[in-house]
């Protein structure tokens, strides 16, 4: 019962106790929210302490706390330290605008890059425009880049441990761009490659797109295992190998050295093509005590090493990095030619610029930190096993249960206000019956908005098992 009578007390919002349904918290916001609609509650208004409310209502001061901080992200209002909470000025223009967004508010689905570093990106923009090379930069030229540009490229992955030359490595845009360069160059329909049982969902969309067929291959905690790898290479005709060996997407395992030259001997010897996606490698080298080096050392005449920078400096410049052997570059070239004719030369600068001027090690190093705050809050709500999984991964993989029907979770997690992805997305093939999570933690707008959205997470899924 509440602890005071407020049947005479004036209060600017005083919400219908029997509209409240359970989760409190997500039906308060939405009573809030009704209200703002209707102009029951006017721009500017201020109101209840939450202490207040949550002795009106009967009900847990978090509760409100969280009722609240769920319209804050949606822009209804607004906080004041010292002062107390507000609706905010464009509270109703916020619904309006914001109404296909609310379905999925906080997104833990899609793995963006801690974008709060995007600042040093836009000052480095500026300066690329005044350089007085610009008209260079908007051309045909260098098909695979600039020379001074793949130079920048080869010292930023020179911490890495990959040494190269100019003639063996390209500029393309994106990660993404450069599996669909690898697959179009490389393989044929109906080619086979080898990939982890859980793996890169839009590696397997693409591969849909070529008609490869993918083979999965069974893991543990350090990665392939490669005595399975060979019992496939000797079963069946397999032609390549998709790995992500620093933090795979979605598993979060980082492969061990020692289980890198295991692989490689057997790719080695049974002619496989590797592609390699590396795009954590600056999570990881320098940084995991057991990095020694990426697999292209280990098989440099028959890889592809790509080094995506849409996790580590900029999502929306679409720049990656492509090293390849002898053997493999005219195809590689011809493929960059007919796909993209070449990749923007200013986007390339622009990341370029900021290597050479130190910003983009700058821009690391915060992605770092943000990424540790972001997985220390998620082992307060789901404790993280240490001997399983990159420490700073920008996502992770959250074994559930009693969750079969993939849609139907998805679809119930959205109506709770959260996006994310059943481990089905990324299955190469159906041959599994474990089921997980991939959660994101690098998309939400705020650490607050992440812990509303794990919040949610954990008690629809404890709600589950009742």
């Amino acid at each position: 019962m509440p602890v005071n009578s407020f049947d005479n007390y004036p209060m600017s919002w005083k919400p219908d106790k029997k509209a409240l349904k359970r989760p409190f918290y997500k039906s308060l916001a939405s009573l809030l929210e009704q209200d703002i609609t209707n102009g029951f509650l006017a721009p500017g208004t201020k109101l209840p302490p939450q202490r207040e409310l949550a002795d009106f209502l009967d009900l847990n001061f978090t509760t409100i706390t969280r009722a609240y901080k769920i319209s804050e992200v949606k822009g209804l209002i607004y906080a004041v330290t010292g002062s107390g909470t507000f609706v905010a000025p464009n509270a109703t223009r916020s619904i309006t605008i914001s109404a296909d967004k609310t379905a999925n508010s906080i997104d833990l689905g899609f793995v963006a890059s801690f974008e709060q570093t995007n600042d040093i990106v836009t000052e480095t923009i500026q300066k690329t425009v005044n350089k007085s090379y610009l008209e260079q930069l908007l051309n045909y030229n260098d098909p695979t880049g600039i020379p001074h540009q793949k130079t920048a490229a080869l010292n930023w992955m020179e911490s890495f441990g990959i040494h190269a030359d100019q003639e063996h490595i390209a500029i393309v845009s994106g990660a993404q761009n450069a599996l669909a360069i690898a697959l179009a160059a490389l393989f044929v329909p109906g080619n086979r490659i080898a990939t982890d049982l859980y793996t890169y969902s839009n590696f397997i969309e693409l591969a849909k797109m070529f008609h490869i067929k993918l083979v999965p291959i069974p893991g543990d905690q350090f990665g392939m295992l490669p005595d399975e790898l060979e019992k496939q290479c000797c079963q069946t005709n397999i032609d390549g190998i998709f790995l992500m060996p620093s933090c795979n997407n979605p598993t979060t395992i980082m492969m061990s050295d020692i289980r890198k030259q295991e692989l490689a001997a057997v790719i080695l010897k049974h002619r496989l093509i590797l592609i390699e996606d590396d795009i954590h490698a600056f999570l990881t080298a320098g940084v995991i005590s057991d990095y020694r080096q990426p697999m292209f050392h280990l098989l440099p005449g028959q890889s592809v090493y790509i080094c995506g920078t849409s996790k580590s400096i900029c999502s929306g410049l679409r720049v990656a990095y492509m090293v390849y052997g002898d053997a493999l570059r005219e195809k590689i070239s011809q493929a960059i030619f007919n796909i993209n004719v070449k990749t923007s030369s200013f986007d390339a600068e622009v990341i370029t610029e900021l290597i050479l001027s130190g910003k983009a090690h700058e821009i690391v190093s915060q992605k770092k930190q943000l990424a540790q705050t972001a997985n220390d809050i998620y082992s307060e709500y789901f404790p993280l096993r240490k001997d399983v999984g990159h420490p700073l991964s920008f996502y992770r993989w959250l074994p559930i249960q009693g969750h079969n029907n993939a849609l139907q979770l998805e679809t119930d997690l959205k109506r709770h206000g959260i996006r994310v992805f059943h481990s089905n997305r990324f299955q190469s093939w159906q041959t599994t019956p474990d089921m997980y999570l991939r959660i994101a933690l690098s998309s939400t707008n705020s650490f607050d908005e992440l812990k509303i959205g794990l919040e949610i997470l954990k008690q629809y899924l404890t709600d589950s098992k009742r």
